[in-house]
């Protein structure tokens, strides 16, 4: 099976002191927790870490994965076949792929570029979030991102942590609607930035990244009660993980029903 890169195609608050107060507390606890941003070290090491199996494996600089590497065991494909004539692939049960897509890379640009864009947008919304939450929510935009790819390419195979990337972006963008500081109150220009890059350069997963900034602006809008302003500080309550987990189940829905369509 011939691997395609990351994403590229292939055959008020009302005003009132109160009010204001609660915000300035969340983003006074927020920064006492994850400030150093180890998760978001953490998950760049994970990613360099697979992509060091695959060249292990038999991988190359530029991409792609021998046969049984991880590349070509974790990619994001509805249907594929192998050389040896195995079928792999989402519409075969390996719905471990919706997940796995977002730790691969085609290559060390591909890698380095994610990676880059990791450390700078990762560790801040780490800050505000706290370890545990930026994890889930980084992990549902992943699915997002997937689900998103799929949705627009169905019969791409997909790969990359852009998804989950721009997921980071649109939480961002959540918060520092809410009042809280996330990347200096330029959220906003980040994402129209890089969606400009999405929608201009050839050969670049719009439905990834489309899918992962719904993703991570959903999954924020739920641990903030539906726009309360409590994402960033507090216990999300009930329904807070319950809107995280829909934004995650929805997700997998929707890629369920694109693996039943097209495969």
């Amino acid at each position: 099976m011939t691997m395609a890169p990351v994403g590229l195609r292939c055959p008020d608050h009302s005003g009132k002191p109160q009010g204001v107060a609660r915000v300035t507390t969340g983003v006074r606890r927020a920064s006492r927790t994850g400030t150093d941003g180890l998760l978001t070290k953490l998950l760049i090491g994970l990613n360099v870490l697979v992509f060091l199996a695959g060249l292990a494996q038999g991988g190359t600089l530029g991409g792609g994965g021998s046969s049984g590497s991880v590349f070509e065991e974790g990619a994001l494909v509805v249907r594929g076949q192998l050389g040896n004539g195995e079928l792999v692939g989402l519409a075969e049960g390996q719905w471990w792929r919706l997940i796995t897509a977002a730790f691969l890379h085609n290559g060390i640009i591909h890698l380095a570029m994610n990676m880059f864009a990791l450390w700078l947008f990762g560790q801040a919304l780490e800050a505000r979030l706290g370890r545990a939450r930026f994890l889930v929510l980084y992990l549902v935009a992943g699915l997002a991102g997937s689900a998103g790819a799929l949705l627009f390419s169905p019969n791409a195979i997909t790969v990359g942590a852009s998804g989950a990337i721009f997921g980071i972006m649109g939480a961002a963008l959540v918060l520092e609607r809410q009042g809280i500081d996330v990347f200096g109150g330029g959220a906003l220009g980040v994402i129209v930035l890089n969606l400009a890059f999405t929608f201009l350069i050839p050969n670049i997963s719009i439905g990834g990244h489309l899918g992962g900034l719904a993703g991570g602006a959903l999954g924020a809008l739920a641990l903030s009660r539906f726009g309360r302003g409590h994402a960033a500080y507090g216990r999300p309550g009930l329904v807070g993980i319950a809107g995280l987990i829909a934004v995650g189940a929805l997700s997998v829905a929707v890629a369920y029903v694109q693996v039943g369509r097209y495969a």
